[in-house]
């Protein structure tokens, strides 16, 4: 933390938009609990996918959209909070998020039905959705370049352990407590941030008066999500089915049509200038590939553990928490590392240890041991803290300072609309993979112990598919870093 510790010395006094001076350090300390306690809820739920499974009476295929429509809905709030972000007090801007946030918690907490707890899902992704370009713009913005790396990577102890000890957070209250905790142990953080937030956020980014393109909105939530829709529903129907490849089709064409009109308008909900810039462009794949990766295998190891080895949703938390830890600790030294290296090699490093870690997941079988698959997964997230971090503030060094919002924006939108399909994929393929080798219903009445076994296989061969696709992204991702430039530094 070091280097936000000397943004606060004698000589670094840094002023908001109205010239009044800060304290940079308390801003971002708030920045930081804040978003810890938003993106803590996006892989929250992963662990308690079995229990809410039997308290709702619901499939697999339905339970993941508690995830997937999570990150869908970030995906179509993040390219409007980029008009937000030109038009409003930053500060003001993100203290209502966190608010939209504790009120889709509330619903959460309250629910009575599997419906009703996804409402309050989709509320609290459209806080998050606000809160995560924000907060990344604001950093961004208030740190010169070289210093950066650094900083965001100070930064990333936080949010990205957040996203890494939710499993183990959930699974710790499911052993003790009853589901709605979850989101009942969310709430107090969210009411100290708004206290907070009140005294030490300032205006720190300058306004606009920018007009929304609503029609816009319209084509990227159309598109989008009849998209991701298309792809959740491969495990209930099948490839070749017209709700499938219909849905599919019209999302491509809509999603199309958004990005034709996005070049021709003044005021684009997505500034596609960015794409301009090559190494910006390279690094919005990077990071998308990868989570595409990242978050669907995250989502379907806690699934595995339970619902395969029969483990406690404490004990699959804790299965991942030795991952969550390192990357906390190599997300500071990553970004010092890539201020002084670049992120080429280090991306390189990164993505082949996050394939072959991957692919080591594929041969697993109903008694692979928990200590191995936990050391392959800290392996695993070692390999993304080269990855995320250095390759992301590549993509926004590759920027002039007028665009690092639109590049944020557009960059965080890649990011979650890209990672929800992935898990959508993953969760789709191992539901229909696991549906086609599970025996008829003749063989449990027959023979109930062969059949058990079977249908244990069943669910084996399923889970060894969806690693198999996680693998494929991350190869793709491995293939791709080697179009990185050999010079990248921090920088301009």
């Amino acid at each position: 933390m070091n280097i936000l510790m000397n943004s606060t010395n004698a000589e670094d006094r840094p002023v908001d938009q109205n010239g009044r001076p800060y304290n940079r350090l308390l801003l971002v300390f708030t920045l930081l609990i804040g978003t810890f306690s938003t993106f803590l809820t996006s892989t929250m739920l992963t662990t308690a996918f079995p229990t809410l499974m039997s308290s709702f009476n619901i499939s697999a295929n339905t339970v993941q959209w508690l995830t997937t429509g999570f990150m869908l809905m970030m995906g179509i709030v993040i390219p409007i909070t980029g008009f937000f972000l030109q038009r409003f007090d930053s500060r003001k801007l993100y203290l209502s998020a966190i608010v939209i946030f504790f009120v889709g918690t509330v619903v959460c907490y309250f629910a009575q039905n599997f419906w009703t707890i996804l409402a309050g899902r989709l509320i609290e992704a459209a806080g998050v959705g606000i809160t995560s370009p924000v907060y990344q713009t604001i950093m961004t913005s208030i740190f010169p370049p070289s210093k950066r790396g650094a900083a965001m990577g100070s930064a990333g102890i936080v949010v990205g352990l957040a996203p890494a000890i939710g499993p183990t957070f959930a699974g710790w209250i499911l052993i003790n407590y009853s589901w709605r905790m979850l989101f009942l142990a969310i709430m107090p953080i969210s009411l100290f941030v708004l206290i907070m937030g009140y005294f030490t956020l300032r205006k720190v980014l300058p306004t606009k008066k920018a007009p929304v393109d609503w029609t816009s909105v319209l084509l990227s939530m159309v598109g989008f999500g009849s998209m991701l829709f298309a792809f959740s529903s491969v495990g209930t129907y099948s490839w070749t089915d017209p709700i499938v490849y219909g849905t599919l089709v019209l999302g491509v064409l809509v999603v199309a049509t958004f990005i034709w009109r996005s070049l021709k308008i003044k005021n684009p909900l997505l500034q596609f200038k960015v794409f301009e810039q090559s190494d910006f462009t390279l690094s919005a794949i990077l990071v998308s590939v990868s989570f595409m990766s990242m978050n669907g295998f995250t989502l379907v190891l806690p699934l595995y553990l339970q619902t395969v080895r029969g483990e406690s949703p404490l004990a699959s938390g804790l299965t991942l928490l030795p991952g969550a830890i390192m990357m906390g600790v190599m997300n500071p030294i990553t970004g010092r590392v890539f201020d002084r290296l670049g992120a080429r090699n280090m991306a390189i490093a990164g993505m082949f240890i996050l394939s072959l870690t991957t692919a080591s997941f594929i041969p697993i079988t109903a008694q692979t041991p928990v200590f191995y698959l936990a050391c392959l997964y800290m392996v695993r997230m070692f390999g993304i803290s080269m990855v995320m971090m250095p390759i992301t503030t590549t993509g926004m060094n590759a920027l002039p300072l007028n665009l690092i919002g639109d590049g944020t924006v557009v960059n965080n939108t890649a990011r979650q609309v890209f990672a929800s399909m992935g898990t959508a994929i993953l969760v789709s393929i191992m539901s229909s993979l696991t549906i086609s080798h599970t025996p008829s219903a003749s063989v449990a009445h027959a023979t109930p112990i062969l059949f058990k076994k079977l249908a244990l296989n069943a669910n084996v061969v399923g889970f060894r598919y969806a690693f198999l696709i996680a693998t494929v992204f991350a190869v793709i991702g491995f293939l791709l870093t080697f179009l990185l430039k050999k010079d990248t530094r921090g920088g301009y």
